[in-house]
């Protein structure tokens, strides 16, 4: 009796929970139909500056909560429109990824409003080895020589590389634009967008020196402000004086040098000898020489 009881009990607990089951997954279902929309995905994947053509797009329900901004929902209204961005199969497509109306494809279609395509010459080295990819950031340095070095130290201050150019968006290497391809390809050309001062100063850096690409993270905006380096920088040295050019040494000649003399000052003369005689005291008096026969004698008045 009380067995069947307990198996009763059991047996209507069961059906209460598969009945719970199904009313719960029916809920759920008319929940997700209403709660959906059908928005435009892409149907494979689609490189950008490409023109959509219908068998690149699809419909696709979406949940309605998840709706990308900007998402559309006609697919019959985006033939001839051009990407400004690669789209993977299943990715949905938006207005913000569409180049303005009117826009011919390639690579005119992906350049950014007020900004300038310019193509460098590169090799694996300056290249990156090939790591400079579409949608990549670089910076460019060149390696020049300074205008004004010091003529005696050639090696020392004249030759500068410096940071002239920071976060330059790769836009193509070679002649493609695919961003999502991470295998490093080494090519011979790279093009960059630019602003058009910035397109003034590289050409001009490029005409006067050597190139080089420096990868860069894609999320790190802090400039690399630097000075430049130059060989003493490099080596940590002290500037150098400034070299003193040598006096040109004199002629010697065969001949003794003779020597000038400058001219002697008279040497004065001796005052003449007072006449002797015996010293006289009082007023000055008269004196003169008395020849007597064969004695002399003086006379003074």
């Amino acid at each position: 009796m009380k067995n069947a009881r307990a198996l009763t009990m059991l047996l209507l607990a069961i059906a209460l929970g598969l009945c719970a089951v199904v009313l719960a997954s029916r809920w759920l279902l008319q929940q997700a139909g209403t709660g959906s929309t059908r928005i435009v995905v892409a149907a494979a994947d689609v490189n950008l500056g490409q023109r959509l053509a219908p068998e690149m797009l699809t419909q696709a329900d979406w949940p309605a909560g998840s709706v990308p901004a900007g998402a559309l929902t006609e697919p019959a209204a985006l033939g001839g429109r051009v990407l400004k961005s690669s789209l993977l199969r299943g990715e949905p497509l938006t207005e913000a990824k569409l180049a303005p109306l009117g826009t011919l494809g390639g690579l005119s279609a992906v350049i950014a409003e007020g900004k300038r395509a310019i193509t460098v010459r590169v090799n694996d080295v300056i290249g990156v080895a090939g790591f400079a990819l579409p949608g990549n950031f670089v910076d460019i340095i060149v390696n020049t020589e300074r205008d004004g070095a010091p003529a005696g130290q050639p090696g020392k201050e004249r030759f500068i590389s410096k940071i002239v150019l920071e976060r330059i968006l790769v836009l193509a290497v070679a002649q493609e634009v695919n961003r999502d391809d991470t295998k490093p390809r080494v090519v011979n050309a790279v093009t960059l967008e630019v602003t058009p001062e910035q397109a003034e100063n590289l050409d001009l850096a490029r005409s006067v020196g050597t190139l080089s690409l420096a990868l860069r993270n894609q999320v790190d905006p802090k400039p690399g402000t630097t000075a430049g380096a130059t060989k003493v920088s490099l080596l940590n040295e002290a500037p150098a004086p400034p070299v003193t050019p040598a006096p040109a040494p004199l002629l010697m000649s065969p001949w003794p040098a003779m020597t000038m003399h400058a001219p002697r000052a008279p040497r004065p003369q001796p005052a003449p000898p007072k006449p002797a005689g015996p010293a006289l005291a009082g007023p000055l008096r008269h004196c003169s020489g008395v020849i007597n026969g064969l004695g002399s004698g003086t006379e003074c008045f």
